[in-house]
């Protein structure tokens, strides 16, 4: 919760101008049951109709000021609380960025979009309230009670039995709900979770025709936030009538007694009148009180995620050095490196140990899960090893600024993902300033410039989400033509060829050879073909390196190669 404390300094000035609006506004309500009563018990019981039309005009005037004070909170607090919740919004979504791969993974993409949306919203519209109706509700309530008391201290006492009642009601209310309301936060972070993942698989869901399955596991979330939103409604909602019963019991004993002491003399009708709209007002402030209690459970319990997120801190701590200025340019060293995703389970990689000198393309060769992007992910620290070091230019990444260090290394991932926009404009991520000579070259190199120039509106051409209007090899191949134009000193090409044909990717690994031939070339690939030409070439199996060398060198004398050898160009020959 500390975080809203930036916030208060910055917007404490608008919100306690809506507040001062929103006590006019209450003052004039609390004046005009009072003025009601004197117009009645002495305008009218005398008949004096001057006394009636000059306390009527001042009922007149008082509202005007009470309008406009309302007209002027509402813009203030809609002012302040839209430029509040923007501004939280923006600070968490920058947090989010700040995050490590390993941060993003505690939290889940689903829950963090829910954080960012439904959780923001909740607290923006409780900050709304407060300088609305939330802050009137208790000061014309506790007003009421003073004036009721000052205009007839007997009938007040069935005030202050009622009172305390109610204030217990929304206690056992508020303890009650909060559990319940922390859980639909949750059920809603799983529901979104579902969505998205079916959006993202929708096409693996239509090819398996598991549309059924699919209905059924979202009707499984959507069913658990239905049923814990029911409990929590029924949770608050059994307390609103309730409260509404005890006010209204007390309006009825103020209209019986206050009866009986006007037959006696005792009492005047203007006071009943007015204790009875000072009793209505009470009523009014007590229901708002109760919704006040169950948006701020809600808020309280979106914060606390909300605060969760801002209270993250990263494991990742950034570095102080720069590489600009080191002698050594793209040479990657790893020094008996260990690396686990869990602290407590067995490492992924295991004493890890090679180097890659400028200009020299190496190759990474394994099995499925043996930790080839696991490593690579290392080097531009997506992730910090456990022990050991990575180090880039001969400098240990842990001491390099990590702007500084991503700005020297450009990764073409294992999933090709584009942005929405134009072909251009996913090319412009390697580089903003990036010439359209630039461009027309790297798609060159990545023989992504054929079918580009097919495509009527060339290079303009609209991605849709996700690249979802282009083919898997397409994609690859803008990838790499993305990461090119990075002109980096380290390119990683972590499975970039998977989707393209073999004659296709022979081109483009020839194409590099000659476009990156100072660049450091790291090139994981599930092919042997892919990295039988690669300078060295690291076979690893089950986090371990089993064996390092050239093509030949690996045949001899490394068993896992020599398997992986066999079976792939055993089949490619049948």
């Amino acid at each position: 919760m500390g975080y809203f404390k930036v916030y208060i300094h910055k917007y404490g000035k608008g919100f306690c101008t809506a507040v001062f609006f929103v006590m006019m506004e209450a003052f004039c309500d609390l004046l005009q049951p009072t003025i009601m009563s004197k117009i009645v018990d002495i305008g009218v019981a005398n008949k004096n109709l001057n006394y009636v039309i000059e306390l009527g005009g001042v009922m007149l005037l008082v509202t005007a000021i009470g309008a406009i004070a309302a007209s002027i909170r509402n813009v203030v607090s809609s002012n302040v609380s839209q430029k509040f919740g923007t501004e939280l919004r923006s600070n968490l979504f920058k947090k989010i960025q700040s995050f490590s791969f390993e941060s993003i993974d505690k939290f889940e993409g689903g829950s963090l979009v829910t954080r960012l949306t439904n959780d923001v919203t909740q607290v923006q519209n409780f900050v709304n309230g407060l300088m609305r109706i939330f802050v009137k509700a208790p000061l014309v309530g506790i007003g009421s009670i003073i004036m009721a008391a000052k205009l007839n201290l007997r009938l007040s006492v069935i005030l202050f039995a009622i009172v305390p009642v109610v204030a217990i009601l929304i206690y056992i209310n508020m303890r009650l709900g909060y559990p319940y309301f922390i859980k639909m936060q949750k059920s809603i972070d799983n529901v979104n979770a579902t969505i998205r993942e079916y959006l993202s698989g929708v096409r693996v869901v239509k090819a398996f025709n598991r549309f059924d399955f699919e209905i059924q596991r979202f009707e499984e979330k959507n069913d658990i936030l239905a049923n814990t939103s029911t409990v929590a409604m029924k949770i608050t909602s059994v307390f609103t009538p309730a409260i509404a019963l005890m006010v209204n019991l007390g309006i009825v004993l103020v209209i019986w007694i206050g009866g009986i002491n006007v037959n006696k003399g005792t009492m005047h009708v203007g006071e009943i009148i007015a204790f009875t709209n000072y009793m209505t007002q009470i009523l009014f402030s007590l229901m708002m009180v109760t919704n006040v209690f169950t948006m701020f459970v809600r808020a309280r319990a979106s914060s606390e995620r909300i605060g969760e997120v801002f209270a993250e801190e990263s494991s990742m701590v950034n570095g102080k050095h720069s590489l600009d200025n080191t002698k050594i340019k793209g040479s990657i060293d790893f020094e008996h490196v260990y690396f686990s995703y869990n602290k407590e389970k067995e490492p992924v990689l295991k004493d890890i140990s090679f180097s890659c000198s400028k200009g020299e393309t190496v190759g990474i060769i394994g099995s499925t899960g043996s930790g080839k992007s696991t490593l690579v992910n290392l080097i531009p620290r997506f992730y910090d090893c456990l022990s050991g070091e990575v180090k880039v230019n001969g400098m240990n990444v842990k001491n390099l600024k990590v702007e500084d260090l991503r700005k020297k290394i450009a990764v073409v991932p294992q999933k090709a993902l584009l942005f929405s926009g134009t072909i251009e404009e996913n090319m412009k991520w390697g580089s903003e300033n990036a010439e359209f000579f630039d461009i027309e070259e790297a798609t060159k190199v990545s023989e992504a410039y054929d079918f580009i120039e097919k495509i009527p509106e060339g290079y303009n051409a609209r991605i849709g989400q996700g690249g979802v209007n282009f083919s898997g090899g397409q994609k690859q191949r803008l990838s790499i033509a993305r990461a090119l134009i990075k002109k980096a000193e380290i390119l990683i090409l972590d499975d970039a060829t998977s989707a393209v044909d073999t004659d296709t990717e022979v081109r483009i690994r020839e194409n590099l050879k000659k476009y990156s031939k100072d660049i450091t070339c790291i090139l994981i690939a599930q092919r042997i073909t892919s990295v039988m030409g690669a300078d060295k070439i690291i076979v690893l199996d089950n986090g371990e390196i089993k064996g390092i060398g050239k093509h030949d060198e690996l045949l001899k004398s490394c068993d896992v190669y020599k398997d992986i050898f066999l079976s792939q160009i055993g089949k490619e020959m049948v």
